[in-house]
């Protein structure tokens, strides 16, 4: 893999991403759904199920729901043009769901709100008709919600895991480390870390009164799930090759055999 990805042009400007997404999917084999429009941008849905008899695992990624972390939709981007998201699974893409939050280069979105927080009350137009799409769909085998930490001086992340699966975080901590610096806070977030860039959580929804979105796919579309989050004060093209690097390694083990 080469590390530093080609940024591509124009890389806030939430038009011209939806549809240099629209313009990639076709050609990998996706297929297209819009399921909202924001700011005049597409809330856009990109799947693809494998062909022939034999089950593969589901496996559904989002990005951009903070329009000031411009590195998890171009990372996604760079990953459905390299080809990544192969027929070793079926995929399940959500690359650019705060496009107000992206003209304005702000967290929120056009009325203020933290979309990654309205998973419960359901107050905004992007996660209400998110939350729409993903009721259309069946349940995933793993969930990976990108994102970035301004505050962070390296690479972490979060694990839902209550059923004890295999756990993923190993293997993506390992392959950010060959690109990123892991974090070595002890505390983030305010939650003591599990090892070293690995946090896990209790996972109960009953206990947030503001669901993100892990929370809501855990409780609702899955039993294995990651929040990824690379440090912002890296540079661009560093932060986009640690987002891909960690999300290739959870595939890779996913799929493997």
């Amino acid at each position: 893999m080469n590390p530093f990805h080609p940024v591509p042009p124009a890389p806030f400007d939430p038009p011209a991403l939806a549809a240099r997404f629209e313009a990639a999917a076709p050609a990998a084999g996706f297929r297209v759904e819009r399921f909202g429009d924001l700011a005049g941008t597409p809330l856009l849905a990109l799947t693809k199920r494998p062909p022939g008899p034999r089950p593969r695992p589901r496996i559904y990624l989002s990005a951009g729901i903070h329009g000031d972390e411009p590195a998890p939709p171009l990372a996604l981007l760079a990953l459905l043009e390299a080809g990544v998201f192969d027929d070793r699974a079926g995929w399940f893409l959500c690359p650019l769901l705060n496009p107000a939050g992206f003209l304005r280069a702000t967290r929120e979105n056009a009325d203020g709100l933290d979309l990654n927080r309205d998973y419960q009350d359901l107050r905004s137009a992007e996660i209400r008709a998110h939350a729409g799409w993903l009721a259309r769909q069946p349940n995933f085998d793993l969930t990976v919600c990108v994102h970035e930490d301004w505050e962070a001086t390296g690479f972490y992340l979060y694990e839902l895991n209550p059923t004890h699966r295999s756990t993923l975080a190993d293997a993506m901590i390992a392959a950010a480390a060959q690109v990123c610096p892991i974090e070595t806070a002890t505390v983030i977030d305010g939650r003591p870390i599990d090892a070293p860039g690995i946090i896990r959580p209790v996972s109960d929804p009953l206990l947030r009164e503001n669901w993100p979105e892990a929370i809501y796919l855990g409780a609702h579309h899955t039993t294995l799930s990651y929040t990824i989050e690379s440090p912002t004060s890296l540079p661009l093209d560093q932060r986009i090759a640690t987002l891909r690097a960690a999300i290739e390694a959870a595939i890779t083990q996913l799929t493997r055999g």
